[in-house]
């Protein structure tokens, strides 16, 4: 059998030697023989990562290298990775270490042995309690009950990129053309059955995911995959409307029929017109980022590869570039 792993570098130079070791040393521990290949993708990496890379791939012919020409995310560069993947099997993790390599073998079980009877395409790595300080732990956790709630894709919280996949689910999961993605999502609704192994990820220090990129992804994640936020706004509107005119009718009736006069002032109308205006900029900015999104679904933009090492490398399944 033959089994590609399939990684991402972005500021990954300190971890290359030691990742590549220890995945080398987790595929020899599987039972029976297995040949492989290790796929690195660098994804526009600032440090000398691609170089790093390139040295292995001259002292080892199992290795296999892809440069993008610049960064273009780590969601983009997985894809990418994954279309060279000529493996029965594709292991997918990130090589910061973070997520042990030695975890192969309880997703090999996993998927080998799945239980019942019945045969899974994938076997993921699932956190039990979400690593970081409370700020980590709680975002994370109100991230997934979002999405979860807004969307029709349930996915199991805290889970890890660490999976093990057959052919024929990678296959699938790279007929999906979106360029901006949300890679979790789009695992879930490919479909087949998956099934989690429970491990907890290490700590390497400073993330490269600062609080932007989370807000980022999560705005992503959640305009990828529902539309709610709009009926929201279409909802919240006809609220407000029903209530405004309720309240012209009152004054009328108040007025015309009962005599009393309200009193109004500056700062009353004034608040009143910087919530609305509020209420207006929210809604327009909300139909914005779906506009936004089609936008770049229109041009699509491909994920550029500089160059492959080896040089003859192709891919194996078409991607969404």
């Amino acid at each position: 059998m033959f089994i590609s792993v399939v990684t991402t570098l972005y500021q990954s130079s300190s971890y290359i030697a030691e990742f590549h070791q220890r995945v080398r040393a987790a595929i020899q521990k599987l039972p029976g023989k297995f040949q492989y290949e290790i796929i690195f993708v660098d994804d526009g990496s600032p440090d000398d990562s691609l170089e790093v890379a390139e040295a292995l791939f001259k002292k080892e012919k199992n290795i296999k290298v892809v440069a993008l020409s610049r960064n273009f995310g780590h969601t983009r560069a997985i894809m990418t990775g994954l279309s060279y993947a000529q493996g029965d099997l594709v292991f997918l993790i990130d090589s910061d270490l973070e997520e042990p390599p030695e975890i192969l073998s309880k997703l090999f079980d996993k998927l080998t042995h799945p239980g019942k009877g019945r045969a899974i395409d994938v076997a993921y790595g699932q956190q039990e309690a979400r690593k970081g300080g409370w700020f980590e732990k709680v975002s994370g956790a109100i991230f997934w009950k979002l999405f979860n709630w807004l969307t029709d894709a349930k996915i199991p919280h805290n889970i890890m990129t660490a999976r093990l996949m057959t052919r024929r689910y990678v296959k699938s999961l790279l007929m999906h053309q979106e360029k901006e993605m949300f890679l979790a999502g789009l695992m879930n609704i490919t479909g087949y059955r998956q099934e989690p192994v429970i491990e907890q990820k290490g700590h390497k220090g400073k993330s490269t995911y600062t609080l932007k990129k989370k807000i980022s992804l999560t705005v992503n994640a959640i305009t990828s995959f529902s539309h709610v936020p709009l009926i929201f706004i279409f909802v919240f509107g006809l609220i407000v409307s029903f209530i405004s005119l309720g309240a012209i009718f009152w004054v009328l009736f108040s007025k015309l029929i009962l005599g009393i006069t309200y009193l109004s002032g500056w700062a009353s109308l004034i608040l009143i017109t910087c919530f609305f205006g509020g209420l207006t900029l929210a809604a327009v900015g909300a139909v914005g980022i779906y506009l936004g999104k089609i936008f770049v679904e229109i041009k699509n933009r491909p994920c550029i590869v500089k160059e492959v090492y080896p040089k003859n490398l192709r891919r194996s399944t078409a991607s969404n570039d």
